[in-house]
């Protein structure tokens, strides 16, 4: 079979591994992480974009490596000739660890927790798009040093201390490691930026069991969302996490 996948930059390393092994043809296309960074409704319309621009014809389904992610998947329409694929997944810590239960058991059980990634390090302050948005996430990774290189002494200042607002609830860096990259190095330095926080540290296995279904074409109804064509993807507030409705040209 052949499929279309298309992601989210953090996911680089992890999915060409999963690709490279996979028994189906899988065409990539990678988004920029700081589409997370505008708004729900600019993330909602890039992606609509890359979907649109597929020929969908070529493809038995396309595949998306992203997850809720703040509401910005919901209302993506799937082309009118082949379905969408997603994990039901709020976030993409999700996809790291494997399954929603092990997620939310950890963060039940270790509150105030920042999560560290390969990816997240690599590409959480680079890229396409601007990564200094000051209602995302992605701030919590800069230190001051960082931002006077990039913006000059008095801008900052300034948002470091809105940064300093971001962060205050977090206590913890987590890294997960799925044995993909040049995990040592970046595990030291995320240990090493929690010191600098006084934050505490720990570092877990990850799984990358979902994503690899997702790849696969298993896609149980339990752990995936398959949008029929023409239909589009609904957020909702329960633990399935994603419906689906008719879309605008049905």
């Amino acid at each position: 079979m052949r499929f279309k996948l298309i992601a989210c930059e953090i996911l680089y390393r992890e999915l060409c591994h999963l690709v490279s092994a996979s028994p189906h043809r899988i065409d990539l296309e990678f988004l920029p992480k700081g589409l997370h960074d505008l708004g729900s409704r600019s993330m909602l319309e890039r992606l609509q974009a890359a979907v649109d621009k597929v020929e969908s014809a070529d493809y038995r389904a396309i595949l998306l490596g992203y997850a809720l992610c703040g509401n910005g998947l919901s209302g993506l329409q799937a082309p009118l000739s082949v379905p969408l694929v997603i994990p039901r997944a709020h976030d993409c810590i999700t996809l790291f660890l494997g399954s929603r239960d092990r997620y939310q058991e950890y963060f039940e059980n270790h509150p105030g927790v920042y999560f560290h990634t390969t990816g997240w390090m690599e590409r959480g302050n680079s890229g396409e798009l601007p990564q200094l948005a000051l209602s995302g996430q992605s701030t919590v990774g800069w230190r001051l040093e960082d931002l006077i290189a990039r913006y000059g002494e008095e801008d900052a200042q300034y948002l470091f201390s809105q940064i300093g607002d971001l962060t205050r609830n977090y206590r913890q860096i987590t890294f997960i490691r799925t044995g993909i990259g040049p995990e040592d190095a970046l595990e030291g330095q995320s240990r090493q930026e929690a010191q600098e926080r006084n934050w505490s540290f720990e570092s877990i296995p990850g799984s990358l069991t979902l994503l690899e279904r997702l790849l696969q074409g298993s896609w149980c109804d339990t752990d995936f969302a398959v949008v029929p064509p023409g239909h589009r993807l609904v957020g909702t507030h329960n633990g399935l996490i994603f419906t689906f409705e008719k879309g605008t040209n049905l």
